[in-house]
């Protein structure tokens, strides 16, 4: 079913189409349509999985690359938007990048940029809701960078209080990086999961916690973050509030079960 011309999708239909297990996209970027996709297999990372190779590990640790959170939603979709040797087209669209504009100032879409020289380097954006992040796209234009990008996504996630990190389609890239697939019918028992203690997972509170060192031993971000992830992150983090933001984040895979 596709969307009619010229369209921003709403808010509550984003979301609701979201909740359902359902995405939209554009055949080309210079297409004036949207369609609705729902996959019969998912691809995930289990947060609880993911472990950073030892070299991008010691990349995240270096600080190599300088991590925010929305700090330039628009540009990150600009970015993957565009033309890549790999990638010539685009499914995002007009009508998919100002949805999701309206998305993220409604508080239900983040990004996280990676910066060098004061340039943008690489990033990724997603949906987030509940205890769920649906990753739509990542661009990197330096070595590395999208992977750390996912690297401190998957951190601030695992202590936000997430339980699923949707990825939608595999790639060898995200296979590469610990993603899985499963079926449309599991992903949907994740989601009732994720969403039905009705908790609201905040990714830039994380953010916020672990640039400016404030995490600390028994933190958390909200009442509701799931146990097991807090405790190890909070582990990691409050032995190394003095350290620097990378070093915060690569101890933080050390030191979780």
């Amino acid at each position: 079913m596709h969307a009619p011309q010229s369209a921003i999708l709403p808010v509550n239909t984003l979301l609701l189409a979201y909740r359902s297990g359902i995405f939209p996209m554009a055949d080309s970027r210079d297409d004036t349509e949207v369609f609705w996709v729902e996959p019969r297999e998912r691809a995930i990372i289990p947060l609880e999985r993911f472990r950073p190779s030892r070299s991008l590990a010691r990349i995240v640790r270096a600080d190599r690359y300088t991590i925010t959170c929305n700090a330039d939603f628009a540009g990150v979709v600009e970015a993957c938007a565009a033309p890549r040797p790999d990638h010539p087209d685009t499914w995002i669209n007009p009508v998919i990048a100002a949805s999701y504009l309206a998305l993220h100032h409604a508080g239900h879409a983040h990004s996280i940029e990676c910066w060098q020289g004061g340039q943008m380097v690489g990033g990724l954006y997603g949906v987030s809701f509940n205890r769920v992040f649906c990753g739509e796209s990542m661009f990197s234009t330096a070595d590395n960078a999208s992977k750390v990008a996912l690297t401190w996504l998957v951190a601030l996630l695992r202590h936000a209080g997430f339980s699923v990190l949707d990825c939608q389609f595999m790639t060898d890239h995200l296979a590469s990086l610990g993603a899985q697939t499963i079926t449309r019918e599991a992903y949907l028992a994740l989601l009732e999961a994720a969403c039905g203690d009705g908790f609201v997972a905040d990714l830039p509170a994380a953010h916020a916690q672990f640039s400016a060192g404030g995490v600390a031993a028994g933190s958390g971000v909200g009442e509701g973050v799931a146990a097991g992830a807090a405790a190890g992150v909070a582990e990691a983090a409050g032995a190394a509030t003095s350290s620097s933001p990378g070093k915060r984040i690569a101890q933080s895979f050390i030191h979780t079960s």
